[in-house]
């Protein structure tokens, strides 16, 4: 296994530390008081002007779409293992740095899914103003109804009347619907509820301006209110035009899956580079912490978190890297049991040190004055979002049999 950065990579690594040093760090106080503004004010999902700025800044110095694989994006020409340590860097302030190289969830799955299975025609009218940053998008696959961390529940229904397809059900956690950049939704229904588990359902794509798709409210995440929004949002007889299939009839189950694949490595790097920010607030604040007599850097017990969180991350990352290097060597399909352990590990592991650093913190820890218990709060959901831990560590078990029952 290879996990050297190509050159390209490293000079883009460079590139964005500098970018982040220099621009990004420096405007997540200015970010904060603008939210805080915009809450006030009660226009909570409001674009922030701070990242505006930033995209043009990161897009003139040609750090923008990133994420895209060099088989998307020849110009930047990088490998997902590549990009996993620039979305590592990012993860260091994940409010700012992955919107402002337009690397940022759920467009880039979204753009992803429309450049594997849209067609031209859909490409043209929502992948290129996506890659261009101009609009944002939402995925409505999870429902309040059913257990969605088995897709195959999905009960949305998309059905097909003449030259539309009608569509009718609930989802919630559709990830930046509340953003008044949202125009386009990738809708995962039901178009043959007679067909195989695994070939019921179709993803369609629906504007969000569509006669009869009601946004009923924006969910929270531990009381935050994030800028993009998780929406709940109702589809009552929503019609659109059978063009708006992506891909095939009964291939939303494959696309989901395709989807996840390049997805959970991002996630999972920028879960490591949140870490790597706690552990690098858990040292500083022990350093200049005087408690019983001596600095806290001193206490036996906070030597034994900082060692153990830098053991553990330097752990989740090489697993991680492994698992990119799969996907660029022999496919996503061949690293799933790969993934499925990053998508566990990395997450548990960033809650472990970002818990430690708030406690390291005290009162400090869990107040708006550090970036920790915004961190807590998302890595926390990671452990659900993309399928929680016991459905990944279900399907690594039943692999591993597998491969014993072959043997």
């Amino acid at each position: 296994m290879e996990f050297n950065l190509s050159p390209r990579a490293q000079e883009y690594l460079e590139r964005l530390q500098r970018f982040m040093d220099k621009e990004v760090f420096p405007q997540e106080t200015n970010y904060a008081a603008e939210r805080r503004e915009f809450s006030e004010s009660g226009k909570g999902h409001a674009p922030s002007q701070v990242v505006e700025t930033l995209k043009a800044s990161a897009r003139q110095q040609g750090l923008w779409n990133l994420f895209l694989p060099d088989s998307i994006d020849p110009k930047h020409g990088l490998s997902v293992t590549d990009y996993a340590s620039l979305a590592e860097l990012t993860g260091w302030s994940p409010e700012l740095a992955p919107e402002a190289l337009n690397c940022s969830a759920p467009d880039t799955g979204n753009m992803e899914v429309l450049h594997l299975f849209g067609n031209s025609a859909q490409k043209k009218e929502w992948l290129e103003p996506l890659l261009a940053g101009k609009i944002r998008s939402g995925f409505a696959m999870t429902e309040p109804d059913v257990a969605s961390s088995d897709a195959r529940n999905i009960r949305t229904s998309i059905e097909r009347v003449g030259e539309k397809f009608v569509i009718t059900g609930k989802k919630w956690w559709t990830t930046g619907a509340m953003d008044p950049r949202c125009q386009i939704l990738i809708v995962m229904g039901q178009t043959n509820p007679l067909a195989d588990s695994y070939h019921q359902q179709s993803m369609v794509l629906v504007p969000i301006g569509t006669a009869g798709v009601e946004i009923v409210r924006n969910l929270s995440v531990f009381g935050y209110q994030d800028q993009h929004g998780h929406a709940e949002i109702h589809f009552k007889n929503v019609s659109v035009p059978i063009a708006n299939l992506i891909g095939s009839e009964g291939g939303g189950f494959a696309i989901a899956q395709a989807r996840l694949g390049p997805g959970r490595i991002h996630h999972c790097m920028r879960a490591i580079g949140m870490a790597e920010r706690a552990l690098s607030l858990m040292v500083e604040r022990s350093m200049i912490r005087t408690t019983f007599g001596k600095e806290l850097s001193q206490q036996g017990v906070i030597q034994e978190w900082i060692a153990t969180s830098r053991i553990e991350i330097e752990q989740a990352r090489l697993l991680v890297l492994k698992a990119a290097w799969m996907v660029d060597t022999v496919g996503a399909k061949n690293a799933r049991k790969e993934i499925a352990a990053i998508k566990v590990v990395a997450p548990q592991i960033a809650e472990r040190v970002i818990d430690r650093a708030i406690q390291t913190f005290g009162g400090a820890g869990v107040s708006q004055d550090t970036p920790l218990a915004m961190m807590y709060a998302g890595v926390r959901t990671l452990r659900i979002a993309d399928g929680p831990d016991e459905v990944h560590l279900r399907d690594i078990a039943r692999m591993e049999i597998t491969e014993h029952t072959q043997d």
